[in-house]
């Protein structure tokens, strides 16, 4: 991300009642301010770690604690404006995904302004990740923080374990609050500030800053006679909400509870929500690269220009990575937790399942230039995003086959992993999967690079400079 920018995503999280194999899931596009803000994947070990955080884009520093751990990291290749290292698994099996960018209404932002040299989007996973052993810990670490320090932005942020799910979402300069995801539902978030009613009474479901109450109470910011709605006291319910963000939640709601009736520019769409069936990986993959399907509002549908251009998709250019933060509990604590990950623009790649317990990723996930190279994994995908979508019509039944077949394929090596990572423990363990990792993403790889040479000769059949010989005799 550019100095202080702020980047547009979609969020999913699920409790481990709520999924089909009993995992705890966070998952999020990280969408760019612009098409392209180029990603990497590495393992941050702990010895690599710094003692103090200092930003590259502001004055926000911080001294980190002694024994950091090892975790997964998808910073930025350029990380002179920001790490933003965005989604990662640490070596205790905790999941954190930074950020989701919301927006605290502007009476609030009179009261307690953002803090331009407080921590943002960029710094959070650095200065919490490394440091927290549960779910719960990961948003005490970070409220502290945001208490002591400020914040330059307002967000919403994930983090899980194998029993819980959090979200926490920060409102003006200093001020936060966050509810754990019950465990038999999930919730969709775009950017818009999503929690609802908090009952202060339940301190096991939810978090607050110090002085939430005594501040809306202080300042007279809440409108209802009963109650307390985080939502309605401190977010925005503008226009462009109804036309950028409330229709996300609600596409993605429809798809998981098609028996509900809601409109999609409804101000009052639920944050939590339960579904009769369990959701699955293919559940989520299927939110998080769409583009109303089955609706007037599809991009490439059947629907009036005013209506395939009236709400902003899920599935968009400025897809960067996607990811899928599981943490298992039907296995070893060793090999349970996965970060499934893909680069580019949804609709059109596959997501790659790399077990979190290594010591290193394939290379070229973990090199990334500002230049186009497709032995880079995130540059592949952007490309075969750019050779797909003008030929939308003509090539997805292929990238559908593609996207299909690869996931059969993962799903295949996450099955075959776990049974011969049974009989392995410590150094041999990480060793291991490091190298399953490696061979996961060569097979994805090969996949891609197929459907890239579909995509460029089917496009090479459609030129506009063409002409036959005689077709004007």
């Amino acid at each position: 991300m550019s100095k202080l920018n702020q980047s547009s995503c979609t969020a999913v999280l699920v409790g481990k009642k709520a999924s089909i194999d009993g995992s705890t899931m966070i998952a999020r596009n990280e969408d760019g301010y612009g098409a392209l803000n180029p990603k990497r994947f590495t393992v941050v070990k702990a010895k690599d770690h710094q003692s103090r955080f200092v930003s590259s884009i502001n004055e926000f520093a911080v001294d980190l604690p002694d024994n950091p751990l090892r975790h997964t990291f998808t910073p930025s290749a350029d990380e002179s404006e920001g790490v933003c290292g965005e989604s990662g698994i640490n070596s205790a099996n905790v999941a954190m995904s930074a950020t989701e960018t919301e927006f605290t209404n502007p009476h609030v932002l009179g009261l307690d302004p953002l803090v331009k040299e407080g921590i943002g989007e960029e710094a959070m996973e650095s200065v919490v990740l490394p440091y927290i052993h549960s779910a719960r810990e990961g948003v005490q670490r970070l409220g502290r923080i945001i208490e002591e320090y400020g914040t330059y932005e307002s967000n919403g942020i994930a983090f899980s374990d194998a029993d819980e799910v959090w979200y926490m979402e920060t409102v003006g300069g200093h001020h936060w609050a966050a509810q754990r995801i019950p465990d038999d539902a999930y919730a969709i978030a775009p950017n818009q500030t999503g929690i609802q009613n908090i009952d202060f009474s339940k301190p096991e479901a939810f978090m607050w800053s110090t002085d939430l109450r005594t501040f809306a109470e202080k300042n007279h910011l809440n409108p209802d006679k009963t109650g307390f709605n985080f939502r309605k006291i401190f977010g925005t319910q503008t226009e462009a909400d109804r036309h950028y963000n409330t229709p996300r939640t609600w596409y993605g709601q429809k798809y998981l509870n098609p028996e509900i009736e809601q409109e999609p520019m409804s101000d009052y769409l639920p944050f939590i929500q339960r579904t009769p069936h369990k959701i699955s990986i293919e559940d989520i993959q299927y939110i998080l690269s769409s583009h109303y399907q089955g609706t007037p509002y599809d991009a490439f549908g059947n629907g009036t220009e005013e209506q395939k251009h009236t709400f902003r998709p899920i599935g968009i250019d400025r897809n960067q990575e996607f990811h899928i933060l599981q943490i298992r509990s039907d296995v070893p604590a060793e090999y349970a937790a996965i970060h499934w990950l893909t680069f580019g623009v949804n609709l059109y790649s596959a997501q790659v399942p790399f077990f979190a317990n290594v010591n290193d990723t394939p290379e070229n996930y973990k090199h990334t230039t500002g230049k186009v190279d497709l032995n880079s994994a995130y540059w592949l995908n952007k490309t075969i995003a750019v050779l797909a979508e003008p030929q939308y019509h003509r090539v997805i039944n292929q990238v559908n086959e593609f996207k299909d077949e690869a996931q059969s394929y993962v799903c295949g090596r996450v099955k075959a992993i776990d049974r011969e990572a049974s009989g392995l423990s410590g150094s041999k363990l990480t060793d291991f999967l490091t190298k399953q990792n490696e061979i996961t993403a060569a097979g994805v790889t090969k996949r891609t690079y197929a459907l890239f040479d579909t995509l460029v000769k089917e496009a090479s059949n459609h030129m506009l400079l063409t002409f036959e010989k005689g077709q004007n005799l």
